[in-house]
């Protein structure tokens, strides 16, 4: 198996623009998964609250990780956000969700919650065959990836920018991410970076 190469193909600090041109990319998919998988990192109760309410009953981890002091075991976030008031549910902060979720107008919802913290949507999918560029469609690395407040696929440090991501095949192909690219107006922006 291994993981999808992923090409940054547009870099803003408008989370909004870099959602649309999400969307661009996602139309050229020759199909898409029913399921996309959304990711939060939650600063605040306000940020915490508008993401329960997005997707009841998600389970929230801690982001750090955290060890009780007695026994120094990892400690999982097994509380109901709603029954915590503000004060103590600072006192768990910052926490984040990973869930796969049914596509359709949660992506829109989705971006008007976002707060501070790093998020991102993965549209998997499979893109079409490009038989005069010897470039073909995989269906379990083909996709599109924005990171809010990031430039890594694999969510690595907080930025103030918002990147786009195409994903393709384990072995690269650069040649699709560049047309890709030039689909939103844009380049391929750095190297290719492991993927999912």
């Amino acid at each position: 198996m291994g993981n999808s190469k992923a090409y940054p193909v547009f870099r803003t600090g408008d989370a909004a623009d870099a959602y649309r041109q999400a969307g661009r990319l996602c139309a050229l998919l020759e199909h898409v998964d029913d399921r996309i998988w959304l990711f939060a990192e939650m600063r605040t109760p306000r940020e915490v609250r508008r993401m329960a309410e997005l997707v009841p009953g998600v389970p929230f981890d801690y982001e750090e990780t955290r060890e009780d002091p007695a026994t120094g075991h990892f400690l999982l976030f097994d509380l109901d956000v709603a029954t915590l008031d503000d004060a103590e549910l600072r006192t768990h902060l910052p926490l984040s969700f990973k869930e796969d979720v049914e596509r359709g107008d949660v992506e829109e919802r989705f971006l008007t919650a976002l707060g501070e913290g790093m998020a991102a949507i993965e549209w998997n999918g499979r893109w079409p065959d490009d038989p005069e560029a010897d470039s073909y469609g995989h269906w379990n690395y083909d996709g599109v990836q924005v990171v809010f407040h990031g430039d890594e696929a694999q969510y690595g440090d907080w930025t103030e920018e918002h990147t786009v991501f195409v994903h393709v095949t384990k072995h690269g192909d650069l040649p699709r991410a560049r047309k890709l690219a030039a689909h939103i107006g844009s380049d391929v922006l750095g190297e290719a970076q492991l993927g999912w």
